[in-house]
């Protein structure tokens, strides 16, 4: 064997091995729901919830670039701050939940499809519960039924979980 043979043979087996260690995904046809409901669901309840804000800066007269309202300074702060901070709560998961339900989607469509819409239902139900000034600030979020954003929440934490570890163990 000449020196390129043996470099040839030594590449097509490192190439071989390499092939051998991929492990390929397919896509189930349901993971049509999950992209609606993940990456669709969260564009639609956030835009619905800055309707919500965008209605209580001008009910609490609370001027941009105010992010919240300044106790004292404005006159309704507490209740705006509780519409601003129920969508807060929103985006700052949102992110995280797309990327978990994305990737769970792959193993468990249906569940995390289904977990998309509790996400999302839920994370409104969470505003109009601490938006809601008749209610205790500290309760307020779940008295309207928010919790349900949970449910959906660790559906797509543990669909994830399973696929991460399937990925592992193949």
């Amino acid at each position: 064997d000449t020196i390129a043979s043996l470099q040839h043979k030594a590449n097509n087996k490192k190439a071989k091995a390499s092939n051998e260690a991929m492990v390929s995904i397919s896509v189930p046809p349901e993971y049509g729901w999950v992209i609606l409901g993940a990456g669709i669901g969260p564009v639609i309840a956030g835009m619905y919830m800055m309707g919500d804000v965008m209605k209580a800066r001008k009910d609490f007269d609370v001027q941009y670039p105010n992010l919240y309202a300044v106790p004292k300074y404005h006159k309704n702060a507490d209740e705006f701050n509780r519409v601003q901070r129920g969508h807060q709560n929103f985006l700052e998961g949102a992110s995280s939940y797309s990327i978990m339900t994305l990737l769970g989607g792959l193993k468990y469509p249906m569940v995390c499809a289904v977990g998309s819409v509790l996400f999302n239902v839920g994370s409104v139900l969470y505003l109009k519960g601490y938006s809601d000034p008749n209610l205790d600030v500290k309760t307020a979020r779940y008295k309207k039924g928010a919790g349900i954003k949970w449910l959906g929440f660790f559906a797509s934490l543990v669909s994830a979980c399973s696929l991460g570890i399937s990925l592992i163990r193949s």
